[in-house]
């Protein structure tokens, strides 16, 4: 049994036991989140699509951890003409464990 669920402008599959690190969310670490935007759930052969989301499903996660991301170095350059950037980015995450699909 599988789900498509979407967070932070993003959409992952998950199932129960994986784990996912999704864009930050202002929550505490070992506390229950509820992702009720849920668009796809399969489970035995058999698949529900919601339009675009599906109503009264939910994907229950526990949050292992709060982090930052590994840096991320941009660099821009155009020859010849003495023009040189360096910018750097790291991007907060929270790391979610999958306890269980409901729909």
């Amino acid at each position: 049994m599988y789900a498509v669920v979407k967070t932070g402008g993003k959409q992952y599959r998950v199932s129960a036991g994986t784990k996912i690190k999704v864009e930050q969310l202002p929550v505490d670490v070992g506390a229950e989140v509820t992702l009720d935007q849920v668009l796809m759930i399969a489970e035995d052969g058999s698949v529900k699509l919601g339009t675009p989301l599906l109503s009264g499903a939910a994907v229950k996660a526990k949050v292992l951890s709060q982090g930052r991301g590994d840096k991320v170095n941009i660099f821009k350059m155009r020859r010849r003409k003495h023009y040189r950037k360096s910018q750097g980015h790291r991007q907060n995450f929270t790391e979610l464990e999958i306890t269980g699909i409901a729909g």
